[in-house]
């Protein structure tokens, strides 16, 4: 009779409906996904897969580093399949650029792996709330970032080898295809970070996609 009591209170907490519902965490690597449903277990049932569950949804998390030229697209696509529920961007540090490309992108918030497990649950309760969340220091890094870069002053070679870039081409791979040298490649990229206001070429990347509006 005991048992029978046991098993019976251990059936009725697992169909107890979690205050944060079912949070559907979109992710490439196991230990990413496996350490994100540990934080959540005792608050939300953790969906983890490429696809959303059938029903119940409230929040999703999208795992990237957003070095991907297809993030803008991927980000897309993750949010059109959530169904409309807020969406958290979950990256690898405290990456303000990243963080500010997730919500310029239609993101509700950005989490980061070292935050500690009490805050990423307070931000999956707030961005259920429908409020952003956001870094510390995000609003500062972008009130300090120059004007917008107009993609204007990047010279026609230069956006040829960004594109190149984007499709993830080595230096040496961009000069065999343009038939220039690897230093004149270098050159015609540190000139482009310049004009753009970055410091390598996966931010270069990143910017210029914003700029275009290529979201896929």
């Amino acid at each position: 009779m005991q048992n029978r009591r046991h098993l019976q209170a251990i059936r009725e907490e697992a169909s107890e409906a979690k205050p944060l519902g079912t949070v559907w965490v979109v992710s490439s690597y196991p230990l990413e996904a496996a350490g994100l449903e540990k934080t959540l277990e005792r608050r939300a049932t953790v969906h983890i897969g490429a696809r959303p569950p059938e029903a119940g949804l409230s929040c999703v998390i999208f795992c990237t580093d957003g070095r991907a030229a297809s993030f803008p697209s991927d980000l897309k696509r993750v949010r059109e399949l959530g169904q409309g529920v807020p969406l958290l961007v979950f990256g690898p540090n405290q990456d303000l650029s990243l963080a500010q490309a997730a919500l310029n992108f239609g993101a509700a918030g950005f989490i980061h792996a070292a935050m500690e497990r009490e805050q990423v649950v307070r931000a999956v309760e707030v961005v259920q709330k429908g409020e952003l969340v956001a870094p510390r220091g995000l609003l500062k890094y972008i009130m300090t970032q120059n004007k917008s870069p107009d993609v204007k002053d990047l010279s026609t070679r230069q956006r040829e080898i960004l594109g190149l870039v984007a499709e993830r081409l080595s230096n040496a791979e961009i000069a065999r295809r343009l038939y220039l040298s690897e230093s004149t490649v270098k050159q015609h990229l540190r000139t482009a970070y310049k004009v753009l206001g970055v410091h390598n070429r996966t931010e270069a990347v990143r910017v210029l996609v914003s700029i275009d509006g290529s979201t896929g």
